[in-house]
């Protein structure tokens, strides 16, 4: 058994008129006496001109069919016990949860108030009211009835306006993507009676300009014949009403783009709209003037954009045509450098060979000089320490010159292998003792215990042999060195320090270029390329580290660390120097 024998049409003596349809009251009781009851008090029931339809339900189960069945109805009074002790609170509960209503107002109307007590019920169930049927009287009814309704009113329309607005920003998106003012126009009727719940005849007139000729871009239906209207008079009398406008049975929007363009739109509606209705098209009509100026620019856009494609694609021809300039120039610059690398390492290895014999010479002279008097022994040795001093000096050139090839070179490698930083320091500060010394300077060398990295030790000890002998060239004679190393963190350091003159800020943005001359001079006049720094970054870069440089540092003169990162190690032992 449904219940609908008890659906009726409340209010007969003053029927609603269409376009108010009646409220829907649902009723779920087991006691047939209560439905006739509520009938018999609510049948001459009206607010706003609505009268009340009444449904019935006597189960639970009945109840939740009816309000599939009729998702609008505005009130539930709500019996508790039905076919079991609680089947009017799983009843609410299913209409909150299931069917996901919450605008409906359940009332709940029990006549035993101990079966479901009232603050647990009214707050676990989701339920707006709680009567004992013993206190509903006619009057009580027709109150509570009242206050339920206006209730519900209110909520519709919150529900209503947050639906519209929904739709209206679902609606904008195609609106201000439709790039046609035609489509755009025809998607503005269609979306209009989508928001007002229309099927109506309409149409879309616009004028660009005051005083230029209206044009109808859309028509829907009856309109579509379009013969014996005056539009720019209809244009005029719609701009002076500054709102939407219900006349001799159409609806008339007037909206003025901030292009200056001008929309009529026409609904064919016999309702006018309501205070809801009025206020979404009103946002509607807001997204709707951007929507027209952006179709309308739309047009001024392409045409730009054609004009830009064709500009770049004249630039992309003179790109393509210097591009394979620039690639022959780079083909002869290979060339070019390859060329120069093979003189130098051929200068390189001619040089080192008659180096290598002066050495050995020198030896050869220093160990005859040692069966001579003292007398004699003497100034053949000072002679030949600087003999020798100045042809290490040059064979370091040479290997600069040589490592300056190598850097140049597209497929410069570095080796990294397992080494002792205290070794490789200790050679780089051998390598320029002797110099020092020549120039009665003092080079601290400090040490670390236990510092092994993963680096190439030759490189490596290249790049500090070049940061202490530019150390020692700059330095003032009986100045001060220090060259010292260790770890920080997860980091290795080598840090050279000076008492020369430091550097300046111009000195700075140029340090690490190739063939640069700093403003200091060498001190005792020794030669310089230009191209020590410049290889210390490159070989710094490619063990992942970093070079900090202080214009003046400890002693006064400049101060440069390298900062190589502690990768994890390999069970190898470190490669030891002989």
């Amino acid at each position: 058994m449904t219940g609908d024998w008890i659906s009726f049409e409340v209010g007969e003596r003053a029927p609603a008129t269409p376009a108010h349809a009646p409220w829907k009251l649902l009723v779920v009781d087991d006691d047939r006496a209560v439905h006739e009851g509520t009938r018999f008090a609510l049948e001459a029931f009206s607010l706003h001109g609505r009268g009340l339809r009444l449904l019935g339900a006597h189960s639970g189960a009945e109840g939740l069919a009816q309000m599939r069945t009729h998702p609008d109805v505005a009130i539930v009074l709500l019996d508790v016990v039905m076919e079991s002790d609680d089947a009017g609170l799983r009843l609410a509960r299913a209409i909150r949860e299931e069917l996901g209503n919450e605008l409906v107002r359940i009332i709940l109307r029990t006549g035993q108030p101990g079966q479901a007590p009232e603050h647990h019920v009214v707050v676990d169930f989701d339920i707006n009211d709680y009567k004992a049927k013993t206190e509903l009287t006619a009057d009580r009814l027709f109150t509570t009835i009242t206050a339920a309704l206006r209730s519900f009113e209110q909520l519709k329309k919150l529900d209503d306006m947050r639906a519209g607005l929904e739709l209206i920003v679902g609606a904008s998106s195609d609106l201000l993507n439709e790039r046609s003012l035609s489509g755009l126009a025809r998607g503005v009727l269609l979306q209009l009676n989508a928001l007002l719940s229309l099927e109506s005849d309409g149409m879309l007139v616009l004028r660009e300009e005051a005083g230029g000729e209206p044009t109808v871009l859309a028509r829907l239906g009856s309109f579509e014949a379009g013969e014996g209207i005056d539009l720019a008079a209809l244009i005029a009398e719609a701009a002076d009403w500054r709102a939407p406008v219900h006349r001799d049975g159409r609806v008339h929007l007037y909206v003025r783009t901030g292009g200056g363009a001008e929309i009529l739109v026409v609904l064919d509606t016999q309702a006018p709209l309501d205070a809801t209705q009025a206020s979404l098209v009103s946002v509607f009509c807001a997204k709707l003037a951007a929507a027209f100026d952006n179709a309308r620019m739309h047009a001024a856009i392409v045409a730009a954009n054609e004009g830009l494609e064709m500009e770049v694609r004249e630039r992309t021809r003179a790109l393509r045509t210097a591009n394979e300039r620039l690639e022959i120039q780079s083909g002869q610059l290979k060339r070019v450098n390859a060329f120069k690398n093979e003189i130098l390492g051929t200068v390189a290895h001619d040089l080192k060979n008659p180096l290598a014999v002066i050495l050995g010479r020198a030896e050869m002279l220093a160990a005859l000089a040692g069966e001579l008097p003292e007398a004699v022994r003497a100034p053949i040795d000072t002679q030949t320490e600087h003999l020798r001093t100045a042809a290490r000096r040059m064979a370091r050139i040479v290997d600069l010159s040589v490592s300056d090839a190598m850097a140049d070179a597209m497929d410069v490698r570095v080796n990294p292998r397992r080494a002792d930083l205290a070794e490789v320091v200790r050679a780089a500060a051998e390598m320029n003792a002797p110099l020092a010394a020549s120039k009665d300077q003092v080079l601290a060398v400090s040490l670390p215990e236990g510092v092994d990295l993963r680096c190439d030790p030759d490189r490596l000890g290249e790049a500090i042999d070049n940061l202490v002998s530019n150390a020692v060239k700059y330095t003032p004679a009986g100045g001060r060195i220090e060259l010292a190393a260790g770890r920080e963190g997860e980091a290795a350091f080598v840090r050279v320090c000076d008492s020369g003159p430091g550097l300046r800020p111009e000195d700075l943005a140029r340090l690490f270029g190739r063939f640069q001359r700093l403003s200091a001079q060498p001190t005792a006049g020794e030669s310089s390329t230009g191209l020590g720094l410049s290889i210390v970054h490159k070989i710094v870069d490619l063990h992942g580290g970093r070079i900090d440089v202080l214009e003046t540092g400890p002693l006064g003169g400049a101060a440069f660390t390298v900062t190589l990162p502690l990768s994890p190690l390999a069970a190898e032992p470190p490669e030891r120097r002989p």
